[in-house]
């Protein structure tokens, strides 16, 4: 339940902040917080700003939970906690967004400098404006409006903002987890603004295993006017793709709730072999990207891909190697009627009108980790589906609405 009157007063507030909202993101766009895998020194810059920003705004206590990195000049990755206790203390609703970013790519695809934010079309394009910075500003305000209002929440509101989300997150949430675990509870509301749709009705409550392999074959390199003096690694290698197709029917369950409602096993990557056509190469390499539904696990799969490498062998004499790029195991699901669940659904119909639905994903997000120490937590967003592009772009009218969500959520009651 939630207090209607109580609420409008914090979407007015939100409404008021819209320009307030834009400069922020501008500032936050002007600071490349890259990972140093991405070329970058990290996000200790773009924190100690948004700390900074942080203590103006009102909020009295920002907590560090820095990671150390001795690649970056800081040698730290910083992780920002803000909780503001409300009447009961027993619950916190948490949004947690990253401050890390992508490379801007291919410069030329771009309309000006990726870190120079522009308003146009009702819209801010720059790098970071839609991941993460339209969620983060967004859940700032969110509370910002609550505690500008007066309003004392029965909840208490929760704000965490974490570093190497883009580089798999070793510095981030996981540390986080680790060292401050403590201050999440199994009865919390937890809100991950790391995917969803453009109607804002995609739910993210589950997601897929995943499995990246390394498939080398070895045989061996000769002229290719002479094939019977080498093995042809290449010719191998295009068998062995052809075969990993069986895992779709091997591994055909449908399950409604994810999207695609498959697993998915495909050939993704191939390296370079040899440089010249006239010879026949002895070494091939190529990926394979899986996503499994949870109904079966990572090692079973692997079990089944090494049984059709080790036919390949034999019917080609090739070696087979198998390495593991990255495979983690699907936590359990957050349940579709989970309490976070439905006062999500309950916020999207006041502020969007629009009906939320609980989905499964092939692609990982952050929220694995919350749910892999027993956490329920949703993904969730309403955005341009921009993530990574050039020209990315945040609708300020997203940003001013899911702020509303998240201040919907803030002001609810058990």
């Amino acid at each position: 339940m939630i207090d209607d009157a109580l609420f409008d007063r914090v979407s007015r507030r939100i409404d008021a902040y819209r320009e307030d909202m834009i400069e922020l993101q501008k500032a936050l766009t002007a600071i490349p917080a890259l990972g140093p895998e991405n070329g970058g020194d990290g996000e200790f810059e773009k924190a100690k700003f948004l700390e900074s920003y942080l203590r103006s705004a009102g909020f009295r206590e920002v907590l560090h939970c820095d990671a150390p990195d001795p690649r970056v000049s800081s040698g730290l990755r910083p992780n920002l906690v803000v909780r503001v206790p409300g009447k009961r203390g027993k619950k916190t609703v948490w949004v947690l967004t990253h401050m890390d970013i992508v490379p801007p790519g291919e410069r030329s695809l771009w309309e000006g400098d990726p870190y120079e934010a522009v308003v146009t079309d009702g819209k801010i394009r720059g790098r970071g404006t839609e991941d993460n910075q339209q969620d983060l500003v967004a859940s700032l305000f969110a509370a910002r409006a609550v505690m500008d209002e007066g309003i004392e929440p029965d909840a208490s509101m929760g704000l965490a903002f974490v570093s190497d989300e883009e580089t798999a997150s070793s510095y981030g949430l996981p540390y986080l987890l680790e060292t401050m675990g403590t201050l999440f509870e199994k009865t919390d509301w937890i809100v991950v603004p790391d995917f969803g749709n453009r109607e804002g009705t995609l739910i993210e409550v589950a997601e897929k295993s995943l499995l990246w392999l390394r498939i080398r074959t070895v045989g061996r390199q000769c002229h290719a006017s002479t094939p019977a003096e080498g093995v042809n690694a290449f010719t191998a290698a295009s068998h062995l793709v052809v075969k990993l197709r069986e895992l779709y029917r091997v591994y055909g369950h449908s399950n409604p709730v994810f999207l695609p409602p498959v697993s998915t096993f495909e050939a993704t990557r191939k390296e370079e072999n040899i440089r010249n056509i006239n010879t026949v190469p002895g070494d091939d390499v190529f990926y394979l990207d899986c996503r499994i539904l949870p109904d079966y696990t990572v090692e079973e799969i692997k079990k089944t891909i090494r049984a059709m490498a080790d036919e390949i062998e034999h019917d080609f004499g090739v070696t087979v190697e198998l390495s593991p790029v990255q495979e983690h195991q699907a936590p359990e699901p957050t349940a579709p009627d989970a309490p976070v669940v439905v006062a999500l659904q309950r916020a999207l119909k006041k502020v969007y009108g629009v009906d939320g639905v609980p989905t499964g994903i092939g692609g990982g997000t952050v929220a694995a980790f919350f749910r892999r120490a027993g956490f329920p937590a949703v993904v969730w967003s309403k955005t341009n589906q921009t993530f990574h592009q050039a020209n990315e772009s945040c609708i300020i009218d997203n940003m001013l609405g899911n702020a509303k969500i998240y201040g919907h959520l803030f002001l609810q009651k058990d």
